[in-house]
């Protein structure tokens, strides 16, 4: 009996963790930006992985003095396969403070596409997202399962939604950028993230 006492005391405490993603439906978020506030609601119940990986950010305070640094315009970028997205982080902050990558949930399994205001996570290969996320201005389909923006065909891992601050997001988004990696010029810190709703 006592070697069975600790896997039951897992299964008893394991709700006590998911406080973060169980609480509502729909946790709100707002990001406090030199250029305004923006507040997104994650979608926990269809993107669990994505959308609690993001909530965990906000939570700890990893995202404090994170930035907007990428602007992606269809006047700014060589790939013929045009996007508009603005993109923000830890990467360009030097913080080291991130946490491990995720599995990547593609949008053909959690029904979440890429249309206007929807936040979604940057990667490389699938399971290598992390701490970089970006919004879709404007529906980017080709960024969702099957599109042909990420040679791998799956897409990248939407999560959630803006619901204010989308005249924000636009203002950040035609600032100055150079370079092929359409980094902007001067990037927007995102003075504080603090959970509204969760």
């Amino acid at each position: 009996m006592i070697n069975k006492f600790p896997i039951v005391a897992i299964f008893m405490i394991l709700p006590f963790f998911q406080w973060s993603c169980s609480r509502v439906e729909n946790p709100k978020i707002s990001l406090s930006t030199e250029f305004g506030e923006i507040v997104v609601e994650l979608y926990t119940s269809k993107a669990p992985v994505t959308a609690c990986h993001f909530l965990k950010y906000a939570h700890e305070g990893r995202f404090d003095s994170a930035c907007f640094y990428r602007a992606v315009r269809p006047d700014n970028q060589a790939n013929p396969v045009k996007i508009e997205v603005l993109q923000g982080g830890l990467e360009v902050t030097g913080k080291k403070d991130t946490l491990n990558p995720i599995p990547h949930e593609n949008t053909s399994q959690t029904g979440i596409q890429h249309l206007d205001g929807t936040i979604s996570m940057a990667r490389l290969g699938p399971g290598t997202a992390n701490s970089e996320f970006f919004i879709c201005i404007g529906d980017q389909p080709t960024l969702d399962f099957g599109g042909n923006r990420n040679p791998d065909g799956q897409g990248f891992a939407a999560f959630g939604r803006v619901i204010q601050g989308m005249d924000v997001v636009k203002s950040i988004q035609i600032c100055p950028t150079s370079g092929e990696w359409q980094f902007l010029l001067e990037p927007v810190l995102i003075k504080k993230v603090v959970i509204l709703q969760y």
